[in-house]
C-alpha cells in the first residue's frame, strides 16, 4: 500500500500546473478516477492551499449513487448551489476545467458556449452533446503531456480522465500548436470543426465508460434524458460566477455590507505574478487615508469588467495610439464602451490609487492589464 501511495505521489511530477492543483484539492476517488466535491472546487478557486491535507476517500458505487440521487435539478439552481451541496457532489477533472472557463468569461460568451454544445441547432443541449467536452479536453491534455515514464503517464490519465491509454485522435489537427491555447480557445476551436465531425457521433462510445457526475445529473436529470435550454445554462453560469465572488467578498467583510479598500486590493492582487504587493498597498493607503468601503455590487461589477478584459484592452490601445493619457474619466468611459459595465467613481478612484505608482492620477495601463490578466486566470495564464 505504501509503495502504491508513493507511485501516486510521484505522478505529481508528470502533471501540468492545472492537473497538480486539481489533484491537490480533490478528495474523492471512484474506480481509480479522482473527483472534487463542490466544497473542494470552491476551495481551489478561492484559497492558495487546501485547508487540510487531502487524502483521497474511495467511494463505493452505492455511496456515489446516493450522492447523485440528492442532486437538485437545474431549475432549482441558485448562487448557493455549491455551498449547499458542500461535500455531497462529484466533479471530474474535465468539468473542473469547464467551470474555470465559466469563471473567466463575459456573459456574452455564455451564448457562444451554449451554441458550441448545441450541435444540431435545436436550441437545446442533450447529455450526448455536452459529453463531447470530455473528449475535447482529453485531446488537449494529450498534446500537453510531459514526456517521461509512459506507465506513470497512463496512471495519471486514469486518475484525471478515467481511461488507461490515449484515445485515438478523432479531431483533425493542424500540426502541433505552437502557441499554448486556453481551454476556452480549445473548446471554441475544436467544436467549430464541422459540428464535431464524427466526434459527436462517437460520443456514445467514450461516454459509456464514464460515471455520472453531479453536473451531468444537475443538467440532464437522473436518467440523463432531460435537455438543457439556454436560459437554464445561462442562469447556472451566472450563479456560479456570483457564488465565487460572494465567497471571496464574505471572507473579508466580517458580516458587514462592505470590505475595505485595502481588502479589495488584496483580493485583486491574489493569484498574480506581483511579488512585492506591499508597495501597491502602501501606495493606496497614502492616497486613500479615509476608508469608505467597497460594496458587493461594486465588487461584482469590477469582476464582470475583468471578464471582458480583452475588449477593454483594445479600447485602451486606441487611447494609447492617439497619445492620450489615461485619466479616471477616460478609464471609466473605456470600461463602459468596451464592456457595458458602469463602475462607480469611488471604485475607479480606488483602482487608480492602487496602480497609479507615480501618483500623477494617470493609469499605468500596460502594467494594470498584465497584472489583471494573471488575476483573471487565477495564476494559470
Amino acid at each position: 500500500v505504501t509503495e502504491h501511495r508513493s507511485d501516486l505521489e510521484d505522478l505529481h511530477l508528470y502533471a501540468t500546473p492545472r492537473e497538480q492543483r486539481f489533484r491537490r484539492f480533490a478528495s474523492l476517488e471512484f474506480e481509480g478516477q479522482l473527483y472534487m466535491t463542490p466544497y473542494d472546487f470552491i476551495q481551489a478557486v478561492t484559497s492558495d492551499e487546501p485547508k487540510h491535507a487531502k487524502k483521497w476517500r474511495s467511494l463505493s458505487k452505492q455511496e456515489l449513487n446516493q450522492i447523485l440521487m440528492e442532486t437538485p435539478p437545474v431549475w432549482k439552481g441558485s448562487s448557493k448551489l455549491f455551498r449547499n451541496l458542500n461535500e455531497r457532489g462529484v466533479i471530474s477533472y474535465t468539468e473542473y476545467l469547464f467551470l474555470l472557463c465559466i469563471l473567466t468569461k463575459p456573459h456574452a460568451g455564455f451564448r457562444i458556449a451554449f451554441n458550441m454544445f448545441d450541435t444540431d441547432g435545436n436550441e437545446m443541449v442533450d447529455k450526448k452533446e455536452f459529453l463531447v467536452l470530455q473528449e475535447i479536453f482529453r485531446k488537449k491534455n494529450e498534446k500537453r503531456e510531459k514526456r517521461g515514464d509512459e506507465e506513470k503517464r497512463a496512471m495519471l490519465r486514469l486518475q484525471l480522465y478515467g481511461y488507461h491509454t490515449p484515445t485515438n485522435s478523432v479531431l483533425k489537427t493542424e500540426g502541433e500548436d505552437l502557441v499554448p491555447r486556453s481551454y476556452w480557445d480549445t473548446l471554441r476551436r475544436s467544436t467549430s470543426q464541422a459540428l464535431f465531425s464524427d466526434l459527436a457521433e462517437r460520443a456514445d462510445d467514450f461516454s459509456s465508460s464514464l460515471s455520472d457526475t453531479t453536473l451531468l445529473v444537475h443538467f440532464f436529470g437522473k436518467k440523463g434524458k432531460a435537455e438543457l435550454n439556454f436560459e437554464d445554462f445561462y442562469r447556472f453560469m451566472d450563479n456560479l460566477q456570483t457564488e465565487v465572488l460572494e465567497i471571496e467578498f464574505l471572507s473579508y467583510s466580517n458580516g458587514m455590507n462592505t470590505i475595505s479598500e485595502e481588502d479589495f486590493a488584496h483580493i485583486l492582487l491574489r493569484y498574480t505574478n506581483v511579488e512585492n504587493t506591499s508597495s501597491y498597498l502602501e501606495n493606496m493607503r497614502c492616497s486613500i487615508p479615509e476608508e469608505k468601503g467597497i460594496t458587493f455590487e461594486e465588487f461584482r461589477s469590477f469582476f464582470q469588467f475583468l471578464n471582458n478584459l480583452e475588449d477593454f484592452t483594445i479600447a485602451m490601445q486606441m487611447y494609447n495610439f492617439a497619445s492620450r493619457s489615461i485619466g479616471q474619466d477616460e478609464f471609466k468611459r473605456a470600461v463602459y464602451v468596451a464592456t457595458g459595465v458602469k463602475l462607480s467613481p469611488h471604485l475607479v478612484n480606488t483602482v487608480f490609487k492602487i496602480f497609479d505608482v507615480d501618483r500623477d492620477d494617470q493609469l499605468s495601463y500596460k502594467e494594470f492589464i498584465g497584472i489583471m490578466k494573471d488575476r483573471l486566470n487565477r495564476g494559470f495564464r
